[in-house]
């Protein structure tokens, strides 16, 4: 991967519907013109919808509709774009997979690896997980991680990530409402960039459903971009020189002992 020296990073907070065409339509609305980097939510091309509903009529191949206007759109943009879906799984109960597409500068594809079964939720009655195999991805020359939504409460795959060489980890979500999510939200990506002097782009769908609160985070845990609940589009520009220098203050990455 090549050296990089900044990028310029937009968070889309946008909820998403029920009707794929509708969803699919706002790719090329949404998306800014002046960014190398556009993040989307967590399963953008169609909401998950009630809890316990059959998703598998929504699932798509990676170069389905959704995928190609996602390329399409990112390169008429002249961006690295990065967007949710429901990707056909071959399982044998019709379970897709819940899958992050990154198309344009770079293309890379992640399925989410631990579903969210919590608070009250069985995603995994839905969708089926993804095999162990974390994402780094080069997107302009960034070396970039990608994790979704309930990802976020597992330390161990962003410290996968990071030793496998991220310098930032993208984090589209659709983070549920509810008592304490947004502290818990806004507490766990500034941790998990605090502890892997890394930095985060965390992408959420919009209230009243979701939490919203997408935000930009340095390796210091300085929050350099936050969406209120609403939707909303946040952009903030990373440099290089913030993470060599939060390296070098506190350097936890190389006195680890275990």
């Amino acid at each position: 991967m090549t050296t990089w020296n900044s990028l310029r990073i937009s968070l889309v907070q946008q909820a998403s519907g029920l009707d794929p065409d509708a969803n699919r339509s706002l790719l090329a609305e949404l998306t800014p013109s002046d960014s190398d980097l556009v993040v989307f939510p967590e399963v953008f091309a169609r909401d998950f919808g009630k809890p316990g509903s059959d998703l598998s009529p929504y699932a798509e191949a990676q170069d389905g509709p959704f995928g190609t206007e996602l390329s399409r759109v990112a390169e008429k943009r002249g961006a690295t774009v990065v967007a949710g879906m429901l990707e056909t799984s071959g399982d044998a109960d019709g379970r897709p997979f819940n899958t992050l597409l990154v198309r344009g500068g770079a293309e890379a594809a992640y399925r989410k690896i631990h579903l969210y079964d919590s608070f009250g939720y069985k995603e995994s009655d839905a969708l089926v997980a993804g095999a162990i195999e974390p994402v780094v991805v080069d997107i302009d020359g960034v070396p970039t991680g990608l994790m979704t939504c309930y990802d976020l409460r597992f330390p161990e795959l962003a410290r996968r990530l990071v030793d496998q060489g991220a310098e930032l980890i993208v984090l589209p979500a659709a983070w549920v409402a509810g008592p304490r999510k947004v502290d818990h939200w806004r507490t766990l990506v500034r941790a998990r960039a605090i502890e892997n002097t890394v930095f985060i782009a965390a992408a959420a769908q919009s209230a009243p459903r979701y939490c919203g609160h997408s935000m930009v985070v340095d390796p210091l845990g300085d929050v350099l971009a936050e969406a209120g609940e609403g939707d909303e589009i946040v952009s903030a520009t990373i440099d290089r020189a913030v993470l060599e220098e939060a390296r070098r203050t506190n350097p936890s990455l190389v006195n680890r002992r275990m």
